[in-house]
Order: structure tokens, then sequence, then C-alpha cells
């Protein structure tokens, strides 16, 4: 199927127009766009390729006629209306955390598995945003030294959250610099001018975010033994994702023959002359789709240990343009289809 009918779901949230944005800009090869939303934001306008689509309210028989839907409507919305489409025999690329960790569904980041396309039951999952950056630098190292442990902190942008807490950052920053108070809302704490080891939900003693980064980084990487310890912090940044990460390798790598790996990687791009003060700054990831990797050295504190600094735009690579690059590959491969409709 060349040019599928295609439907954006959750089109005015915090990703939804960016995935516009990036279908626009990437020439995606559809037949018509069509842009879902809840009731309350029916019958709004949204930008696409230079016009505006009229937002549609979501029901059940929404997805009649459409091939592929694009869902960024959070896991909730996912979980109701994605099985809804693919019984409609339309193909579900989902940004939510509902399907990621079902057997059944292939989580895939096209750069580093995007055979895991090829089984597909009608669903696919896109990816946490800090789990995408990290397996783009990560893959090329796996497959040429194996990965013998994992430690990662991550530095995670207020976007992150969604439109209401990129209000409350700049809300409180506006009112702390006035010397006025900075009541939380979004937040346990204030974001202001402040750091939060706490993304998500707290279950036990990790949070969610960062059991979500050590079972999908398993899931993708096709290796669940890697141990990986996992801590996420909430910063005060509209948006970019960064990851201090450190590895221990199977065999001996060396910080030369990685930064040398990681300039071939696809979707990465090498930002590493410390000397000239360039390494990977959310502020240079913003608005573009490049994994930046840089910081890259040798950590003589453990066995064929390497560090580096990873950096992504979680609005675009890590959410949408992985998405719509999931799309992509769908189309190219013939697989816009759902297989038990497809052999009907």
């Amino acid at each position: 199927m060349s040019s599928p009918r295609v439907a954006v779901v959750g089109a005015t949230g915090a990703v939804g127009p960016v995935v516009l944005e990036v279908l626009a800009e990437r020439g995606f090869p559809a037949s018509e766009v069509v842009a879902f939303a809840s009731a309350r934001s029916a019958g709004s306008r949204v930008p696409f390729a230079g016009g505006k689509l009229e937002v549609r309210e979501l029901h059940d028989d929404s997805f009649d006629g459409f091939d592929l839907a694009l869902f960024s409507a959070g896991g909730s919305t996912s979980k109701r209306y994605a099985p809804e489409a693919v019984a409609r025999g339309c193909v579900v690329v989902d940004k939510s955390s509902a399907f990621r960790m079902d057997a059944g569904v292939p989580l895939v980041v096209p750069e580093v598995n995007p055979e895991a396309l090829d089984g597909h039951r009608g669903i696919v999952s896109n990816p946490n945003c800090s789990t995408i950056q990290l397996v783009a630098a990560l893959k090329p190292l796996h497959d040429a030294a194996g990965l013998a442990h994992i430690t990662v902190a991550t530095y995670q942008a207020v976007s992150g959250t969604g439109a209401s807490a990129v209000r409350e950052l700049r809300d409180q920053s506006q009112a702390l610099l006035a010397g006025e108070p900075a009541a939380p809302s979004v937040y346990p704490h204030q974001i202001a001018f402040n750091v939060l080891p706490h993304c998500d939900a707290f279950e036990g003693d990790s949070t969610t975010e960062e059991t979500k980064l050590v079972n999908e980084t398993h899931k993708i990487l096709g290796d669940p033994g890697i141990p990986i310890s996992a801590t996420c912090v909430r910063v005060p940044v509209w948006r970019g994702h960064s990851e201090a990460v450190w590895i221990e390798t199977r065999e001996p790598l060396g910080a030369e023959r990685a930064r040398a790996l990681l300039r071939d990687a696809p979707g990465v791009r090498v930002v590493d002359d410390p000397a000239a003060s360039a390494y990977p700054l959310p502020s240079a990831a913003a608005g573009t789709d490049d994994v930046l990797v840089g910081r890259i050295r040798d950590d003589g504190s453990r066995r064929n240990g390497l560090s580096l600094f990873v950096v992504a735009d979680n609005l675009r690579k890590g959410a949408a343009t992985n998405g719509v690059q999931i799309a992509e590959l769908l189309v190219g491969r013939g697989l816009v289809r759902v297989p038990d409709r497809a052999a009907a």
C-alpha cells in the first residue's frame, strides 16, 4: 500500500502536533491525514502542511476506512481505541506505554530493530523517549563488543510530562525571578531552578520511568540478561532529554573504536570535542531528529568500561519522529495490513 489513509489520534496534545509536523516535513505518502482528539477539542483546527486540519471527535467508528493510525493520546485512550482500530482493519503505531511489554506487540526503534515489525499483529509500540535515545547509542556498541552492564542517569525535560508541566516551569520561573512564591501543582515540588529525582510514579523503590527504561531496553536489544541500573531525574529544561551512561562491555572496545562505531551509526551524530566545548546539549538537539552522543571516554573504574553522554529531542526522535519512521517502514515493507483480515 503506497498511499494509506492516516488517522492522527491525540492531535491537540503535546506530541500530536509534532506528529503532524513530521509527517509533512518527511513527505509521508498519505492519501489523506485526519486529526482526532477528545470531544473538548473537536472542531478546533491544527496546522498541517501549510494549511489547517479540523479536529474530529474520536469514536469507535472513527477508524472505518483508515489504513494506519498514529496514537499520541495516552495509555487509557490507546487501551480503549487501539484494539477497535485494529478490529476495523487499521494498523496502529502507539506512542503510549499501553502495549510496550506485550509479548505479541513489537517495540521498535527503526535504526535498531526494524526486523521486529515483520511479525506485527496490528499494533506496533513506540518506546519511551528515554529508551529510544539510549538504545540508538548503545546498539552499535552492543553489536561490536556485547553489553555486560549499563548504568544510566537521565535528566529529563518537562515537556515529557506534557503541556501543563511546560506552563508550570514558565510560571514558576517568572514568579521566583520576581520574588514571588511558586507553588507546585503538576510536580510534587518546585521544578524551576531545581531537580527532582522523580519521573512518573513510584512503585516500591523505583519509579515507573526507571522500570520502563530497563524493561524496554531489554526487549529492544533482545537480551534480558544485561544488568541495568537507572535513575531518572526531572530537570528545568523545556525540551530535550539528556543521559549520562556508563557501560561495561563483554569484549574490549575502547573509546576510539566506540567513537568510530557511533559515527557510522544510523540516526546518531557524534558531538565530542571537549577542548572546544563541543558536547551534546538539549538546546542543540531541540527541533532535530538526531541522537547526539559525546563525552565518549574510557572508564577505568570497571573492566572494559566506557562513559558517554546522550541527548535527543524527546518530542521528535523520542516520540513523533520515531513513530513516523515506523509508519514509513510499514509502508515500505508492505506491512500496512492487519494479518487476520489480510488472510480473510
